[in-house]
Parts: C-alpha cells; sequence; structure tokens
C-alpha cells in the first residue's frame, strides 16, 4: 500500500501578502500571500494557507461547468486574527442585480457586503456564487475544490482585471447564513462542512492518541496545533498529509488536524 505523502508548500507572492509567516514557515524577502499544498497528481481538493496583510478583492466564483468542468466552493478555518479583523460574505441584505451593477461601477459594493468579526478557531462555508472577500490581519486554512477560477467584482482600486460582466449574474443576492455551527460526532471530533465537493472535521487528540481513519481515496489531514506521526512519518503544524492508502495516525503532544476528504 503507497505510504502517506507529505504535500509540498508552493509559496505565492500577492500584494495583500505578509512579511511575516511564522510560526508556519521562514520570513520571505516579498509578500507572501498563500501557500499552496501541492500533489505530483491532480487532486479535488486543494489547501492553502492564506495570509494577509490587507483585504482581498470582492470576488465570487462560478459553480461546477459554468466556466469549465470544475467550479470553486471552498471553506475557511481561521487559524489567527488581529483584534477587529474581518471577512466579507455575502450581503447586508438581499440586493436586486441591478443594484449589484451599479455598486461595481461606483466601488458601493464594499459597504453592502456583510463585513463579519472572525476569530481562531471559526470556520465559514462559501458555496460557489458567494460574493465574500477575507479581510486584513487574517491567517486562514482554506480547502477548496481544486480550481482557480474567480471573478473580482471590486478590487479597490488595485491595477488588476476585473471580471464584471462574468461575476453579477452568477452572484448569489441574498444574506449568508454566518459562522459553521459544528456537528459533534465522535469525543475530540467534529464535522464542520459536508458538501458534495468535500467533507471537513475537525480533530483533536491527546498525547499518544492514535487514530485510524476510514479510508478514502483523497483524504487530506492539516495539522494546524501540535506534533504527531502519521502512517510512521512525523508531521507538525503547517504540513498537509495526503493518505491514499489506510494510515494511522498518531499524537505527539496536544494536536489539532483539519480532516478533509472527497465523498464521490
Amino acid at each position: 500500500m503507497p505510504d502517506p505523502v507529505r504535500l509540498t508548500p508552493e509559496l505565492r507572492e500577492r500584494v495583500w501578502g505578509r512579511l511575516r509567516l511564522a510560526p508556519w514557515f521562514a520570513d520571505p524577502a516579498r509578500p507572501i500571500g498563500e501557500a499552496w499544498y501541492l500533489a505530483d497528481r491532480d487532486l479535488p481538493i486543494l489547501v492553502k494557507l492564506i495570509f494577509t496583510s490587507e483585504r482581498l478583492s470582492v470576488q465570487v466564483h462560478p459553480e461546477d461547468g459554468e466556466d469549465g468542468p470544475r467550479g470553486k466552493t471552498e471553506m475557511w478555518h481561521i487559524l489567527d486574527a488581529e483584534p477587529g479583523a474581518t471577512i466579507a460574505l455575502g450581503f447586508r441584505e438581499p440586493v436586486t442585480r441591478d443594484r449589484l451593477w451599479e455598486a461595481t461601477r461606483t466601488g458601493e459594493v464594499e459597504q453592502l457586503l456583510n463585513w463579519v468579526p472572525v476569530k481562531a478557531g471559526e470556520t465559514y462555508f462559501t458555496p460557489a456564487h458567494t460574493v465574500h472577500a477575507i479581510g486584513a490581519g487574517i491567517v486562514l486554512a482554506e480547502i477548496q475544490q481544486n480550481s482557480d477560477v474567480t471573478y473580482r467584482l471590486w478590487d479597490y482600486g488595485r491595477p488588476r482585471e476585473i471580471h464584471v460582466d462574468k461575476a453579477v449574474p452568477l452572484s448569489d443576492l441574498g444574506v449568508h447564513p454566518g459562522a459553521v455551527v459544528p456537528r459533534p460526532i465522535a469525543e475530540g471530533r467534529e464535522e464542520l462542512v459536508r458538501s458534495r465537493h468535500f467533507v471537513t472535521e475537525l480533530v483533536r487528540m491527546a498525547p499518544g492518541q492514535v487514530l485510524t481513519p476510514e479510508h478514502h481515496e483523497c483524504q487530506l489531514w492539516i495539522c494546524i496545533e501540535g506534533a504527531g506521526v502519521v502512517g510512521g512519518k512525523p508531521c507538525r503544524a503547517g504540513e498537509v498529509w495526503w493518505l491514499p492508502a489506510p494510515a494511522e495516525v498518531r499524537a505527539e503532544s496536544t494536536a489539532r488536524f483539519l480532516r478533509t476528504w472527497y465523498p464521490g
């Protein structure tokens, strides 16, 4: 059976990124906004760590088949947030499509959005068609369909392409439900998100605790706190492991993992 595989983090420079990535990575010379965890094959799920010093663009993603075979539904688990840090999900109140068109021209869209204060440990589910933005001062783990199709509605005057003609017609015009309410499923385990694109649990483990999770062909374990051993190989916070075959996960210290898999 194949051994667990530690996915390789690829650090990507972004205008809204950071020069301080501790404790996840060494501090870079240029602002890094994203770490993409990549395998040597195309997995249906992509994991990123996102580091922000400024607001990201106001954007929306299509659903499967709307701009290629794979759309982009995603979730965010907040790892760190400075006081006052916010994210935008949906609108403060329902808007008409005509008003959204006009708001993208004037910049009012920024004020129409529902900016929500966030703190470490919270989870937010962002289905395709949800208008959203990540604010400054946040570190989060993003779990998403393995797709990079993004339409920007507003970018605060930055000289980047805007995709209003594609974004506005498919944007959900309603109010987002807000933070996920975790569902306890076993001692130390909570289901955070269940969708047709991925299922994600939060797993808390005590020192020395051992788990052998049920098998899924695309199953990723994201270590967000502590250290452990995955299939006999040491792992630490900031690492993502793909378990292509059944493998034992053991905590060396108090540890937290996001366990995510493709349910197809």
